[in-house]
């Protein structure tokens, strides 16, 4: 399925002066910066890594209710911000205040921006729900957990990751050309779930040798919100491409792979963001 041809708002950047597209290309570049610094916290952060201040589970407990209140409201926020802002009326409305060509750099950010709370913010809790003590025992944990971050960034980059985080689009800006959505396709683990992100964010999640009560909370939240954030998304995907969607709905589980396909969908549907 090729893409349609690209609108006005998608030519943003064509009449941008040389300090207009530079000024988008450097909002793009320090968006994507922040970004990737935010994400490899969350690496260390999730993984309970003394690399960084503070993770999932250090620092002073406090009492547990309100702990359990902040760190389920910032999940909340996050859930808000991420699948809020990535629906298309919401797009409509903030490029009116950024160039078409920023919008997906800004998204970004402020995606970043309330992770970067929560990483702040949040309040461990204690009680152990599983202590894989055996070293020989926890190193395939943590081997599966690195494996999620490795599958994370292969699945990203099957479906253009400069794209996906908004580099892409600042780039044509810069180089005063259209930008033109990449056309519908099932690359790699695409062809055998429909939202390979999400299964290696699932992976994260789980995969721990020490499994806390905080930590179970952000793991029960997170997955549950991933789950329901399929269904806000999928009804975009449906009217962007249609019965290609539709096809590849039918034929592609959602997160965990059939163990024999008798039904194959070529060139189906990038995944949303």
């Amino acid at each position: 399925m090729t893409s349609s041809a690209p609108s006005t708002s998608q030519r943003i950047g064509t009449g941008h002066t040389l300090a207009g597209r530079l000024t988008i290309l450097a909002w793009g570049v320090l968006c994507y910066a922040l970004f990737f610094a935010c994400f490899l916290y969350a690496i260390a952060f999730i993984g309970n890594l003394s690399l960084v201040a503070k993770t999932i589970d250090s620092g002073a407990e406090g009492p547990l209710g309100p702990a359990l209140a902040i760190d389920l409201g910032l999940l909340l926020l996050f859930a808000v911000q991420h699948s809020g802002m990535a629906r298309p009326r919401f797009k409509r409305a903030i490029t009116r205040l950024v160039p078409e060509s920023a919008e997906r750099a800004t998204y970004v950010l402020l995606s970043s921006a309330v992770l970067a709370l929560l990483f702040v913010l949040w309040r461990p809790i204690g009680g152990v729900v599983w202590n894989v003590a055996n070293r020989i025992a926890a190193n395939p944990l943590f081997a599966l957990y690195v494996a999620g971050l490795g599958m994370l960034l292969y699945s990203t980059a099957l479906i253009d990751h400069l794209d996906l985080f908004g580099l892409r689009q600042v780039w044509a800006a810069f180089r005063g050309r259209p930008f033109t959505p990449h056309p519908f396709a099932t690359p790699g683990l695409y062809r055998y779930v429909r939202h390979p992100p999400y299964v290696s964010w699932a992976i994260i999640f789980w995969a721990t040798p020490e499994m806390s009560v905080g930590h179970l909370v952000f793991s029960l939240a997170a997955t549950g919100y991933m789950i329901l954030a399929v269904f806000a998304e999928e009804p975009d995907l449906v009217d962007r491409f249609g019965d290609a969607y539709r096809r590849y709905q039918e034929s592609t589980p959602k997160f965990v792979p059939r163990l024999s396909r008798t039904r194959h969908v070529r060139n189906s549907a990038i995944p949303p963001r």
